[in-house]
Order: C-alpha cells, then sequence, then structure tokens
C-alpha cells in the first residue's frame, strides 16, 4: 500500500543525515524530491504546490533538538502536514437521526460500491451494533439487486427486495418505509453506477437525495484510478452534498494519489478505506496512522485493533498460561496460531502495518506465495493424528510418508513445516525468559524471502 511513496520519502530523509540544521538550501533539494513523489504518485497539482510550500514554511530554521537528525525533524513537518492534508482528525459516521439513518452511496460502476455495502452493514451491526437494512436501487446492471440479496446475507444484514421493473425513487420510499416499520437502526442504499459520468446518473442520484433525505452520502471511490479517481469525487461533488468518501481497494494502490487528494479536492473526509474483497476489509481512516504508515513508521495501533477484534482472547490466555505452566508449545498450538494470523487479514495485511525496518526485513517475499504455503502448513498438520500433533519427535520417516500423502504435498513440504515449527517452538521458548529481542530475531526465515 502506497509502497512508491514511502519509498521515495524515506530516500530523502536519508539524504539529510550530517546537517545541523534545517536551512533554506538543504530544504530546497529535499523539497523537490517530495514534489516528484508526490507527482509520481498521481496527487492533484493544486495540492502538491499548496502542500510543498507548508512544508516549507514550517520546515525552515525547524532546530535539531536533541538527539533528532534533520531528517527526523523534517519528517515531523511532512508528517504534521500529511495528516492536515487528509483531514487531521478522523470523522466517522454522523447516525445521530432519529432511526432509521438513510446512508447513501454513490459511485461509478467497477469502484466495489455494492461490496462496500455489505462491509459497512458488517462494521455496523459488528462495531456499534446497529441493526441494519440493505436496499439495491440498481435497475441497470445485471444481477446487481441478488448481488446484494448475497452479500447483505453473508454480512448478516437484512436486504429489501426489489426488482428491474421498479423505479429507483420508488424502491428507495418503499425500502425507507420498510425500516420504519421493522425498526431498523440504519438504512444503506446501493444506487446505480455507470462506466462514466453522465447526466441521467446525476439527476436520479439526485432524485434519490432529495426523497431520502440521508444523514451521511458516502462517495465510493477506486483508489487505484489515481488522478480519475479524483476528478470523479469532484464531479459528485458538485452534483451531491457528500458528507464522506470511502476509497476502495487502497492495498492494491501503491501511489497513494487518491488518499491524498480527495479531501482537498472534494472537502469531505474520507471516512472509511477498503482491503481486500472480504466483508471484513474495511477500516475507519485515522489521518495520523495513514501518515505515519506512507513515512514508514507502521501503523501499530491499528494492527493492536485489528488483534483486539479478530484474536480469540480465551484462547490466547489459555496458551499463555500454559506456556507460563512449563508445558511445550505443540502442533496444535502451532495450528491456532496460524488460523488467528489468518482471521487479522494473513501475512500482507500484518506487514502492511509494521514499521519499515520490518517490512524491509520481507523484501523480496511473495505475499502470495507465502500464503499459499501457509494454507499448505494448516493442511498437513490436519493431516496427523491428535499424538503426532502432540508429540512431533514421534513422526519419523514413514509417519512422514503417510501425512504427506494425506495432505497431497511431497515428504520435504512436511520435513519445512517441522523445520518451521521448531523455530516457533524456540521463539516461544525465548518470548518466555523476556528475550523479545532474541524472539525477533529468531523470525528470520519464517517468511519466504526474508532475511
Amino acid at each position: 500500500m502506497l509502497e512508491n511513496l514511502s519509498q521515495r520519502l524515506s530516500r530523502v530523509v536519508k539524504t539529510m543525515r550530517g546537517e545541523a540544521r534545517l536551512t533554506e538550501a538543504n530544504t530546497q533539494q529535499m523539497l523537490r524530491e517530495i514534489r516528484i513523489a508526490l507527482l509520481e504518485a498521481d496527487v492533484a497539482l493544486p495540492v502538491v504546490r499548496d502542500f510543498v510550500a507548508r512544508v516549507k514554511e514550517k520546515a525552515l530554521g525547524e532546530e535539531v533538538i536533541g538527539s533528532l537528525s534533520p531528517g527526523q525533524a523534517l519528517v515531523g513537518v511532512v508528517n504534521r502536514e500529511l495528516v492536515a492534508l487528509m483531514g487531521g482528525a478522523s470523522q466517522g459516521l454522523d447516525l445521530s437521526a432519529a432511526p432509521p439513518a438513510v446512508v447513501l452511496m454513490a459511485g461509478l460502476q467497477g469502484a466495489g460500491k455494492t461490496t462496500t455495502v455489505g462491509k459497512l452493514a458488517k462494521w455496523l451491526r459488528e462495531n456499534q451494533k446497529k441493526k441494519v437494512l440493505t436496499v439495491s436501487c440498481d435497475i441497470y446492471r445485471p444481477a446487481a439487486i441478488e448481488q446484494l440479496r448475497t452479500v447483505a446475507a453473508q454480512a448478516g444484514a437484512d436486504f429489501f427486495a426489489s426488482s428491474p421493473q421498479q423505479k429507483p425513487a420508488e424502491i428507495a420510499a418503499a425500502a425507507l418505509q420498510w425500516a420504519r416499520t421493522h425498526f431498523h437502526d440504519v438504512l444503506i442504499v446501493d444506487t446505480a453506477g455507470r462506466l462514466a459520468i453522465d447526466e441521467q446518473m446525476m439527476a436520479e442520484i439526485r432524485e434519490l437525495h432529495a426523497g431520502l433525505r440521508p444523514v451521511e452520502t458516502l462517495f465510493v471511490v477506486d483508489a487505484m484510478q489515481g488522478q480519475d479517481a479524483v476528478n470523479t469525487a469532484r464531479a459528485f461533488g458538485e452534483a451531491l452534498p457528500l458528507t464522506g468518501v470511502v476509497l476502495t481497494k487502497l492495498d492494491g494502490d501503491s501511489r497513494g494519489g487518491a488518499a491524498l487528494s480527495v479531501r482537498t479536492i472534494t472537502g469531505a473526509p474520507i471516512k472509511f478505506v477498503g482491503i481486500g474483497e472480504k466483508l471484513d476489509g474495511l477500516e475507519a481512516f485515522h489521518p495520523d496512522r495513514m501518515a505515519n504508515r506512507i513515512l514508514g513508521m507502521g501503523d501499530i495501533v491499528s494492527l493492536v485493533e485489528e488483534a483486539q477484534r479478530n484474536v480469540d482472547q480465551a484462547a490466547a490466555r489459555e496458551l499463555a498460561d500454559k506456556l507460563k505452566s512449563g508445558n511445550r508449545f505443540d502442533l496444535n498450538d502451532f495450528l491456532a496460531q496460524l488460523g488467528q494470523m489468518n482471521k487479522m487479514g494473513g501475512l500482507g495485511s500484518l506487514l502492511d502495518k509494521l514499521p519499515a525496518q520490518f517490512q524491509q526485513a520481507a523484501a523480496g517475499a511473495d505475499m502470495g506465495k507465502a500464503e499459499g504455503q501457509i494454507r499448505r502448513m494448516q493442511g498437513i498438520i490436519h493431516s496427523m493424528t491428535a499424538s503426532e500433533r502432540a508429540r512431533p519427535e514421534t513422526i519419523k520417516a514413514s509417519r512422514k510418508r503417510r501425512i504427506a500423502a494425506g495432505a497431497g504435498v511431497p515428504v520435504q513440504e512436511v520435513n519445512r513445516l517441522l523445520k518451521q515449527f521448531e523455530q516457533m517452538q524456540t521463539m516461544m521458548k525465548r518470548m518466555q525468559k523476556g528475550g523479545l529481542a532474541k524472539m525477533m530475531r529468531g523470525m528470520k526465515g519464517m517468511l519466504p524471502g526474508m532475511r
């Protein structure tokens, strides 16, 4: 995520080493590099100009205090300005209206609008304990209504049935009445998209907005479109009173132009970011955390929150108690840890939130290959007997052949799993002794390409 921009800004910092303070001379070159980095990231030109001007104004003459290097001081300035550029403070949904609170979703076709409706419904249900009703007013795209029916069922939300023969305004009015009489807290309305902006589309969504009077009008935009995403956001912002933006496919956006431009261009805050295709891949947007990720500082707060949401706390306490009592870490525990990692979004999601130095340790690693390897490891462990999982040392040549055949993998894969398990067992022993640094060093070799 935003990899190119992060790498470019990291190089800017390195060139500042050895300077006593930030002056006009040494800052000018750094500002040029920052400008190039932002333009390569497809950030809108007016946004780049304003950003660089603010950084220059704040950076000139900034004292280098204590052990801070000029590069670190510059990072502090850039970090603060990035946070301001993306909206300053995090802004959540305003659902304080009398129920049902209506959330209108707008955007072009292909931006992931329907999937985002399901993600948002799941997020509201699990995080805010809301009773959610969803409805599709998309009478143009084939199977759009059925897609939302399926997505809503997967999200655990209610679905209001509609048909392509109805008019969008009629569907919306009927859904709103149903939400009122069935005591729903939130009604999420999925609207029709187009491949490009046209007047018919805008007239239709303005009519829906007038009839529903939504408390939130969210513009869903594909972050990978870069400058085009910003231009589309501007057009929707002129047609509708947008209250927020949802950036989808942010995990595939290595540039970051949309994330850095859309707030300035539309005036509407980014409220959520979509990551991946799974329905739990929706995160509340925090400008300060995103700025940290862009500058290679990681997002440990979000990682901790992800763990609190998805990790089985009872199982974690049970493992901790087991290790404290002196019992060995076995393959059942190893399998449980692999499962917990999958619940948190897999290796790619975890690495993306870690500081740059940890990401560099996995530089060159194929995350898709690593995820596949983890699935094979789970299959191998499932092919073992209960006694073999509890006592891995009993797994000799004949057992390895039987396990490999059961999992459909070569015997070498079983050997690799057992070696990685031994490394994990060693790490757990170090953790028992309080050697966190030693444990982190022990992680080398656990991922393909990690060094």
